[in-house]
């Protein structure tokens, strides 16, 4: 079906108002999540021949946290589709007032290649428990996952409810051409550009979730061992291509070496000595990727990692010292597994560092001195961050995820992702019993006095 006459398909559906029951929403998530379930194998396979992501790491941070955002939807529906009665203003006695939730109709989905599965169906849970359609366009370089996805949506919803479009950007553009009601994107920033200019042509509403340098900040109160520990799980993480993994650190200068000495450990803790050959470690997307990458590492102060293996696309976890402001790795979003430490004397330098680049997607602060945390917190602004720990805020469905200026628009996850895909409706019921008529024209001094008062 041509997109074109898939969008009308489904502006049709939403308005039949079939979306709009609980039961309906209800059982299109248990439907959803039966076919994750059953699908479970499949969708493993098919992120570790996209990202070599084993099938741990697959449940942890793609196929769990889907679940568990459908359960948490599942206990909390019927609640989240209830009108709210807010108190009536005396200027509208009697009246009953109430903000009445209601969807937004037919919803664009545009997700990314690195975590295929978590990021594509994560905003569809929010999507279908708001009552709206759907059309997902999954990446065209995590193609094996995008054919698991299109399979599973196929087999438990028609395309005039939710649907799957793959291909190449050519194909985004198309879609980005139509009368979408909401746009929730997720990817890089100069797309997410182009997303919103082309949304702008129909005033079409949009999330943008993107990225951005994450600061990982460490001053020397901080337990250092478990920070090493931590910031090795959440940096190389699916091999440092994750849009919150820390992208350098800050340390205090009388810390470094130590600090490095832990982190040495932890590596081979968590990868081995050979981490090429260890199973653990993803490997980059494709060879572009591959290749920017490895450009990176040229004239670098390597004290730790730089290995790769140009057959297998894997890049070792590695650690750039003697970094500057000015150093190439500074300029982008790193997203791999290559980590620049840059020292301070003072946390200032790291506040007027922060502050005069664009706001981060999120910061991460290692201290034990509260003084520190709220000097941080009050003087940076980032989309959401952790005190003592790396990226494990996106797995909370209690807080809201998302960017701030630059890093993105909107916020989703739990109740948010409800909010996200539903339009608040202001509502007033008025009484015919009683008509104030000091509202309507002609206009006295007597009546200007009690509007007057009535607004005071």
């Amino acid at each position: 079906m041509e997109i074109n006459n898939l969008v009308k398909k489904q502006k049709e559906y939403f308005n039949s108002l079939e979306t709009l029951s609980y039961e309906f929403r209800k059982n299109a998530l248990l439907s959803l999540r039966e076919a994750i379930i059953s699908n479970q194998l499949e969708i493993e396979e098919a992120l570790f021949k996209d990202l070599g992501k084993n099938k741990v790491e697959s449940y942890m941070a793609e196929i769990g946290i889907v679940l568990k955002e459908i359960s948490f939807m599942l206990k909390h529906l019927r609640k989240f589709m209830k009108s709210k009665r807010v108190k009536t203003s005396l200027t509208d006695f009697p009246a009953k007032t109430k903000i009445m939730p209601y969807p937004y109709g037919v919803v664009l989905i545009m997700s990314p290649w690195n975590y295929p599965i978590n990021l594509t169906l994560s905003p569809l849970v929010g999507v279908i428990a708001s009552g709206n359609t759907c059309i997902l366009k999954p990446s065209e370089y995590s193609e094996n996952t995008s054919k698991i996805i299109s399979k599973m949506i196929k087999s438990i919803f028609p395309e005039k409810y939710i649907s799957v479009i793959t291909g190449d950007k050519n194909i985004s553009q198309t879609l980005l051409d139509q009368n979408f009601d909401y746009i929730f994107f997720t990817g890089s920033k100069n797309v997410g550009k182009i997303v919103m200019e082309k949304a702008s042509k129909h005033l079409t509403p949009v999330s943008l979730e993107l990225g951005g340098k994450s600061p990982c900040i460490i001053d020397e109160s901080a337990s250092l061992k478990v920070a090493a520990r931590r910031i090795v799980f959440g940096k190389y993480l699916n091999a440092g291509q994750t849009c919150i993994a820390p992208d350098y650190i800050f340390i205090h200068h009388s810390i470094k070496e130590e600090f490095i000495e832990y982190f040495k450990e932890a590596l081979i803790e968590q990868y081995g000595n050979n981490p090429l050959k260890n199973q653990d470690l993803c490997k980059i997307i494709n060879q572009k990727h591959y290749n920017r990458l490895k450009k990176l590492l040229n004239n670098q102060d390597i004290i730790i990692g730089g290995e790769y293996d140009d057959d297998l696309l894997k890049i070792s976890p590695t650690i750039i010292d003697n970094v500057t402001y000015t150093n190439k790795i500074m300029e982008d979003e790193i997203f791999g597994p290559i980590l620049p430490i840059l020292v301070y004397n003072d946390i200032e330098e790291v506040i007027n560092y922060i502050n005069v680049n664009p706001s981060p997607l999120a910061l991460y602060l290692f201290t034990n001195r509260k003084e520190i945390e709220n000097k941080i917190l009050k003087s940076c602004n980032f989309g959401g961050g952790c005190i003592n720990d790396v990226i494990v805020h996106f797995a909370n469905e209690n807080l809201p995820f998302g960017g701030v200026g630059e890093s993105g628009i909107g916020a989703y996850h739990g109740k948010n992702s409800f909010d996200t895909f539903t339009h608040y409706r202001s509502l007033i019921k008025k009484s015919n019993l009683i008509d104030i008529r000091f509202r309507y024209a002609p206009y006295t001094s007597i009546k200007e006095k009690i509007i007057k008062w009535y607004l005071k």
